[in-house]
């Protein structure tokens, strides 16, 4: 069977990579990190490292397994990009994907540059979204790296959203989520900073998800859950679930 995920915009998870090592303020309460040492105390046999990067090759051919098509968010656990992961891995995981043509694979990453160097040798499947996370104003240059990829369908993840990013340049993007921060410590993210990207997203035609208020922004709207990840408990202005429209990608 998958991993069925409680993340709100895809059906599963897959992680034939775990571990990670932070790289950008995005990362500084990392909710994989914190998981991954839970697994670890549990005595999960995948997690026998905890957070440190470790390759899964036992679980490669899994979505091959799962016969339900459904969304499947890759790495959820790491960074596919990241140095560490040989490009023969990344190269076996790519075909498992192409293989697998019955589902919908979504790929994050912080690791732009890497995204970027790898893409002349990779060939990209009809059913892969690749997407770059961006917390604030100083890493929108990873848009400009995902642009450039032959990816058919590329997405953004603003989350955590720890910062205004006034200025997005979303041509060529087909999907932005926007998020807060949730978890222990989490830092706030402000209701115009959401409000902007709605507004950008909606000049440029992009559809937006609106994954969660964060827990900050919880308090602030008397939400009943934690994460303010409930449409029914958000403001109207903030109960937008919106996916791409994959046509132009696939035909």
């Amino acid at each position: 069977m998958s991993e069925q995920s409680s993340i709100e915009w895809t059906d599963s998870t897959w992680n034939p990579v775990t571990g990670c090592t932070k790289i950008s303020p995005g990362c500084k309460h990392c909710y994989a990190e914190r998981m991954a040492i839970r697994l670890q105390a549990m005595g999960q046999p995948n997690y026998r490292n905890g957070f440190r990067l470790t390759l899964h090759e036992h679980l490669l051919e899994a979505p091959l397994k799962w016969k339900k098509p459904q969304r499947i968010f890759v790495n959820s656990m790491s960074d596919l990009f990241h140095e560490s992961v040989p490009f023969e891995f990344i190269t076996e995981i790519f075909q498992v994907m192409r293989q697998a043509h019955w589902h919908q694979f979504q790929i994050l990453t912080k690791r732009s540059e890497r995204l970027a160097n790898c893409d002349p040798k990779i060939h990209w499947p009809r059913n892969v979204w690749m997407g770059v996370s961006v917390e604030n104003q100083d890493y929108t240059f990873r848009i400009d790296h995902l642009r450039r990829t032959g990816a058919r369908v590329k997405f953004l993840s603003l989350e955590p959203l720890i910062g205004p990013l006034p200025n997005l340049n979303l041509r060529g993007i087909d999907w932005v989520i926007v998020g807060g921060e949730s978890g222990p410590k989490s830092r706030p993210m402000k209701e115009s900073w959401v409000l902007n990207v709605r507004e950008q997203c909606g000049r440029a035609g992009v559809p937006l998800f609106f994954k969660q208020a964060g827990r900050v922004l919880s308090m602030e709207w008397g939400l009943k859950s934690r994460k303010g990840s409930d449409p029914a408990e958000l403001p109207e202005e903030f109960r937008i679930r919106e996916y791409p429209n994959i046509a132009r990608a696939y035909f």
